[in-house]
């Protein structure tokens, strides 16, 4: 049976292409900022795929207006064999501890809202939401959370969430992303039952008991042996190699530096502080997050890192590239706004494969 994904909060599309490469259809594609949705365009222009439904840069609150929903949506749910799902990530920095903290009440946190409200006006037959981990583990934000959740169960959606972790899908980068996934009882019926992990790489287990190594002093150019036993494919190093990311379209995408000392003077690996943190090239990168609070640095040049190199800890295929013409603060936005590409698809094949395997119940 044919499976429609609309994507809204897009950015430039990580969560997109995991789901894509899945196996889903990308019909619609929603993002606000028209800069990340040309730049969303831009890194998919060799993709033959378009959606259905084009491209939009309207506010979400917008498809809660029938006129326009049906303006753009004209055979909407005209077929009743098509699946069609919504996946979306509301800006979350309310809802980070890192981040603004403001909650629901927060310019961003509100879109939270109001995507669940067009969930259950439009009523797909299932849902994804990705956020931040602050909104189910922090009791504030949490109250907030399990209100949303009462309102979709009781608009008629059987709910699974859970704490996935990149690591644990093979993205060399420690980042915690809460999913919620929804299924309409109507179509899949009152007793699902859903679970999460089966594309895990590696276990929390494996990666806990890794001997990853803590700090070596800075060395310009230096060379440093892999540790045994460390998770080669989960180190900064492996992926920098696997992208070419001195050659790749991004490569020279760096701020320049200013103080030198400064950059020379922080030991490969030490990430202790809240900024300046250097990488170390044996060892998965902190949270990709890269404001004004937030600087990360090359484990062995003296520089911070790229925007090629910052696509490789969000474990982008090396072809992603964004626009040259795009100033350096928005290329390190759009990166770090993003969901961990292998996050994406690991989840994104996780529902593929159980929405194939009920529908193959059903056929039987």
């Amino acid at each position: 049976m044919p499976t429609q994904i609309y994507s809204f909060f897009s950015g430039v599309g990580f969560l997109d292409l995991g789901f894509q490469n899945a196996g889903f259809d990308i019909a619609f594609v929603d993002e606000f900022s028209e800069s990340f949705l040309s730049a969303y365009r831009y890194a998919r222009r060799n993709d033959p795929h378009i959606p259905q439904y084009g491209y939009s840069h309207l506010d979400v609150r917008s498809f809660l207006s029938d006129t326009i929903w049906n303006q753009t949506f004209p055979d909407y749910r005209a077929h009743n064999d098509m699946l069609v799902g919504f996946i979306g990530g509301p800006p979350c920095p309310d809802f980070s501890t890192a981040g603004k903290n403001k909650g629901a009440e927060g310019e961003n946190g509100q879109l939270t809202s109001v995507y669940v409200n067009l969930i259950i006006k439009r009523a797909p037959d299932f849902f994804v939401l990705e956020n931040v981990k602050g909104l189910y583990q922090t009791k504030k934000h949490k109250e907030f959370y399990d209100c949303m959740k009462r309102k979709l169960y009781k608009a008629g959606y059987s709910l699974f969430d859970t704490i996935e972790n990149a690591l644990e899908y093979g993205a060399p980068q420690y980042r915690d992303r809460l999913i919620l996934i929804g299924f309409k009882r109507s179509r899949f019926g009152r007793r699902i039952q859903y679970q999460f992990g089966t594309h895990h790489v590696y276990t929390h287990q494996e990666i806990e008991n890794t001997n990853w190594p803590s700090t070596d002093p800075f060395v310009e150019n230096g060379e440093l042996a892999m540790p045994a036993g460390v998770i080669e494919n989960l180190t900064v190093e492996h992926w920098f190699r696997q992208n070419d990311v001195l050659n790749h379209p991004n490569g020279n995408d760096f701020f320049n530096v200013i103080n030198r000392n400064r950059f020379e003077t922080i030991s490969e690996g030490n990430s202790a502080g809240k900024s300046f943190k250097r990488l170390h090239r044996w060892r998965y990168s902190p949270t990709a997050a890269y404001g004004h609070n937030e600087v990360h640095l090359h484990p062995y040049l003296p520089r911070r890192i790229s925007v090629a190199e910052a696509l490789a800890i969000q474990s982008l295929p090396a072809t992603f590239e964004l626009p040259a013409d795009l100033p350096l603060s928005a290329k390190f936005k759009m990166v770090g706004n993003g969901v961990p590409y292998l996050l994406a698809l690991g989840v994104a094949a996780e529902l593929h494969d159980w929405i194939d395997a009920f529908l193959n119940r059903m056929g039987d």
